[in-house]
């Protein structure tokens, strides 16, 4: 048996932090050279892939998906070269079972993968599968679902979530504007901290009863279910760590969660 490798949850924040150098992507580069051993693969769960059913990227060569608006042509000129895992593809199929999983061949790697992995693994030589969210499920399912992958982590996998525990755009200072965080966002967040750390699942997967604090800060699902994903991959009582937080333009959470 390998040794387990972490399930990991990264808030991604603006996707200009791709072109960046900061604490956050700086911590996303210390987190990816530290790991020991060295993953044979990375499963991808980003809040980008927010679709109708399960489907999982089934190509060798994934392309690099621009899914934005209104960014610098620097940007859009960004490749992330990483090769994709057929093989590692039918075996998350295969955990998820019976679900049905749809092997895609159309996807790729949107930009809530690529715009982490390319501090975390610059030289993109590590393989990448990123699986989808259904859009139709509630957060119990997608939470059942990250316990049915936690296989993969003594595989050689490294399982990624990738979303922002807060993530409110109607409030975000954009155009570099300098923002305080709200006062909801940083009640949030902390609240998420506490509970992770307690190993409090049942409040985190029922997030809207925490008020109206979680409302604002998750008006709509998909960045905050890629954090359900690794919650579920965690082993009970697996210690948990923050490699890196912060709330960016007021209103969007970069707290990374580390299990193992």
């Amino acid at each position: 048996m390998s040794a387990r490798l972490p399930a990991v949850f990264l808030g991604h924040g603006n996707p200009m932090n791709a072109l960046g150098e900061n604490a956050w992507t700086r911590a996303w580069a210390v987190l990816g050279a530290a790991l020991a051993p060295r993953p044979r693969a990375v499963l991808a769960i980003s809040a980008h892939w927010y679709i109708s059913g399960t489907a999982v990227t089934a190509m060798a060569a994934p392309r690099t998906i621009h899914d934005f608006g209104g960014f610098p042509r620097e940007l859009f000129a960004m490749r992330y070269p990483a090769p994709g895992d057929p093989a590692l593809a039918a075996r998350a199929a295969a955990l998820l079972a019976p679900l049905r999983v749809r092997a895609d061949q159309s996807w790729g790697l949107d930009h809530g993968t690529w715009s982490v992995l390319c501090h975390v693994f610059p030289r993109a030589d590590i393989p990448v599968v990123q699986l989808s969210i259904d859009a139709a499920q509630p957060p119990a399912v997608h939470h059942e679902l990250g316990t049915r992958l936690r296989p993969l982590r003594e595989e050689g996998v490294l399982i990624v979530g990738s979303g922002d525990v807060v993530h409110n755009l109607e409030a975000y200072a954009w155009g570099g504007r300098p923002a305080q965080p709200y006062d909801w966002a940083t009640r949030f967040e902390r609240a998420v901290r506490e509970r992770l750390i307690a190993g409090d699942h049942a409040t985190l997967i029922d997030y809207p009863a925490m008020g109206d604090d979680a409302l604002l800060s998750v008006p709509t699902p998909e960045h905050y279910l890629p954090l359900l994903y690794v919650l579920g991959a965690s082993v009970p009582g697996e210690f948990v760590t923050f490699p890196t937080e912060g709330i960016d333009g007021g209103s969007v959470s970069m707290l990374a969660v580390r299990f193992g």
